[in-house]
């Protein structure tokens, strides 16, 4: 395999992002039609719990009002509630409800069938470089945001 530049690297994430993309069209199926934002959001509360708003727009990257519109939609759909802050109650949390809990679950075991089917015809060994690999970058990625070190 041979070194290649960053436009080789660039090229292949955006065409991950492309499939990444049909892959989601694929699995919103289901009992509720989840968006990309809707179905973020509802991870990110499933992965990490209730969420206060400002925190959801930081995890994102996005604007408190657009956070909010994506917040509303899911409130919308029953999926997610708001609850008072136990430790500020002047703050909501936004929490999964039972149908939310269900639709990410629903929505998880769709997009792992479709990746046991992609990753079908690939031993373990390049299961777990790619799994390695690709934990490594988020975690660079991760902390590049944190530091909010991205050239401009």
């Amino acid at each position: 395999m041979g070194v290649h530049d960053n436009d080789d690297i660039e090229h292949q994430l955006f065409k991950l992002l492309r499939r990444t993309n049909a892959i989601h069209v694929q699995t919103s199926s289901g009992e509720v039609e989840l968006e990309r934002s809707a179905y973020a959001i509802l991870c990110l509360i499933a992965d990490d719990g209730p969420q206060r708003l400002g925190n959801i727009a930081s995890a994102f990257r996005l604007d408190p009002s657009t956070i909010t519109r994506q917040v509303q939609a899911v409130e919308r759909l029953g999926l997610a509630a708001k609850s008072s802050d136990p430790d500020d109650r002047r703050a909501a949390l936004l929490h999964l409800t039972d149908s939310g809990v269900n639709a990410v679950d629903t929505a998880r075991a769709h997009r792992r069938r479709m990746l046991d089917a992609i990753l079908a015809d690939w031993s373990t060994e390049e299961r777990d470089n790619f799994l390695e690999a690709l934990t490594r970058f988020n975690d660079t990625l991760d902390a590049w945001v944190a530091r909010d070190a991205f050239p401009r």
